[in-house]
Order: structure tokens, then C-alpha cells, then sequence
């Protein structure tokens, strides 16, 4: 049975729902969560549908499983707010994206944090280049049972890091470190999620704060080009320098945290600007 990981962390009328990775855990965001906190945020570290458990309990989920569960969280932490904020790592940012393009008017801001449309970085192995043949591939029963482990660095730079996190995912704690490895049907489910939201990613008019490492092992700056050309809105970009894949947990988690608190407290108070004052309305009604 699947233990619920995700956290929710009290804070101002301002939230942000952070989304982690595939095969990941909310563990992921608990940095980037703790430091929106800090800066007055509710957050809300959700837990996408089949994580945090064994590979069955994965393999029963599909994309739309894991964004029927992010929009279930949206609606929790929407009722506690007055500004919804979204933030994914990594396949997260896909979700957090799909979210904004089916309820523009319910997401105010995305963090988008080593987006991954394409597992093309450097260290990613074969398998993830020819990925887009996997949905062809498992639907006719090929590779059903195969699973793409993970290889070094692990989309960490940081030795101590990744020592930990690493340990932990070897170890068999996936509830903290996630899973070692990508079940090929579940690569396939991320390559029809990546296929459905560039297809419809022109449909994004909400503002977008993209961080994410020049050096990312998993996903190429190509990822980063894709967002800026493809969206009709706003796109704030924050290249890192000193860190891989993992952003959040990575050597520069504290910048990320710091643009992309800077960057809703902003659109936040423009929000709240737009309002009419209540003399406004008195005025109106008069």
C-alpha cells in the first residue's frame, strides 16, 4: 500500500502547488517548499497518482492518472487561496503546464524547473533518444517488462547530495528517494503526455519562470526552447551553472527558490492591483 508523502506547509493567501518527477517523490520539491514557506507561501508538495511505492504500483498508473491527481491537489490548495501558483521539476513541468492550458484562469504563475519534453542531456542513455518509439513499442508488447535504470551523476552535482538521495533510491526507499529505475510502459505514458502538451503548449497565456541548468545531464537547453517559442505569455529564463538535472536539490536550490519567489510575489501584486477597490465598486453602483 502506497504511504501519502506529500506535505502541506501553512503560510499567506498566495499558494504554490509543486509537482515532482516521474518515478520521483514530493521529497524532491521539500527544499524549494520550505523556502517558498519561508517567504510567507502555502505550499502544497503533492503526490502524483502510482509514486512512492513498487514498480506494480506504477505500472497501474498512466499520465492521465498522474495529472487527474495534480488537478484533485489544485483544487484542494485553490480553496485555501487567493493566488494559485504551480511548479514543476522535470516531467512535473509538463503537468504543471497541462494544468494552466485546461484552467487558465485558476493558475496565476508556473515555475518551471528542468522541463523535460526530451530525455536528450548528456549523460541520457540510448534508450531515452529513441523514447518517442516506446508508446509504438508497448502497445505491441515489446519491452513491457524492461526498466531504464538510472545512471550517474543522477542529475546531482553535489557529491554529499547525491550520495544520500542515491543510497536511499538503491536502497529500496522509494517513498524518500523514488525508484531506481523508468518501467518502459511508464516512458511510453511520459512520451504521450510530452506528444499532448506541445502539441497544445501555444494554448499557455499564463506568465513562466524557467530555471534550469546549462549542463542538465537528462534534458538539453533545446527543452528550454521549446518554452520560450511555444507559449503566449511572459517567460522569465534563469540559467544555473553549478548544477545538473535536479535543480531543487541541487548546489543552486537557494537561487531557484529565491527567482521564483520574486517572480510570484510579483504577479501577485499585480493580481491584487487589477482589483477593483471597493470605493471603485460603490462608485459603480452609484
Amino acid at each position: 500500500m502506497i504511504k501519502s508523502s506529500e506535505f502541506h506547509l501553512r503560510g499567506n493567501r498566495c499558494g504554490v502547488l509543486l509537482i515532482h518527477g516521474l518515478t520521483g517523490t514530493p521529497t524532491e520539491m521539500r527544499f524549494v517548499g520550505n523556502g517558498l514557506n519561508r517567504a510567507g507561501f502555502t505550499v502544497l508538495g503533492m503526490q502524483l497518482a502510482g509514486h512512492c511505492g513498487d514498480e506494480r504500483d506504477l505500472l497501474a498508473t498512466g499520465w492521465r492518472d498522474w495529472y487527474a491527481s495534480v488537478s484533485a491537489a489544485a483544487d484542494r490548495l485553490r480553496e485555501q487561496v487567493d493566488h494559485l501558483f504551480v511548479a514543476g521539476l522535470s516531467m512535473g513541468s509538463l503537468l504543471a503546464l497541462k494544468l494552466a492550458i485546461d484552467r487558465p484562469d485558476d493558475v496565476d504563475g508556473l515555475g518551471l524547473y528542468g522541463t523535460t519534453f526530451f530525455h536528450d542531456g548528456w549523460a541520457t542513455p540510448a534508450i531515452g533518444r529513441f523514447a518517442f518509439l516506446l508508446p509504438t513499442l508497448t502497445a505491441l508488447g515489446i519491452g513491457r517488462t524492461r526498466v531504464s535504470a538510472e545512471v550517474e551523476p543522477y542529475g546531482i552535482k553535489d557529491e554529499r547530495i547525491r550520495r544520500r538521495i542515491v543510497g536511499a533510491m538503491l536502497g529500496g526507499d522509494s517513498q524518500a528517494a523514488g525508484l531506481a529505475g523508468f518501467p518502459w510502459p511508464s516512458l511510453a505514458e511520459f512520451q504521450r503526455l510530452s506528444r499532448h502538451v506541445r502539441h497544445r503548449i501555444g494554448r499557455v497565456r499564463t506568465p513562466c519562470f524557467i530555471a534550469h541548468s546549462s549542463h542538465d545531464d537528462v534534458a538539453s537547453l533545446r527543452n528550454v526552447r521549446l518554452v520560450q517559442h511555444g507559449v503566449r505569455a511572459p517567460v522569465e529564463t534563469l540559467l544555473l551553472d553549478d548544477s545538473y538535472h535536479m535543480i531543487t536539490v541541487d548546489q543552486e536550490r537557494s537561487k531557484v527558490i529565491a527567482h521564483t519567489a520574486a517572480f510570484f510575489e510579483r504577479i501577485a501584486e499585480q493580481r491584487a492591483a487589477e482589483l477593483p477597490t471597493a470605493a471603485s465598486l460603490v462608485g459603480a453602483i452609484d
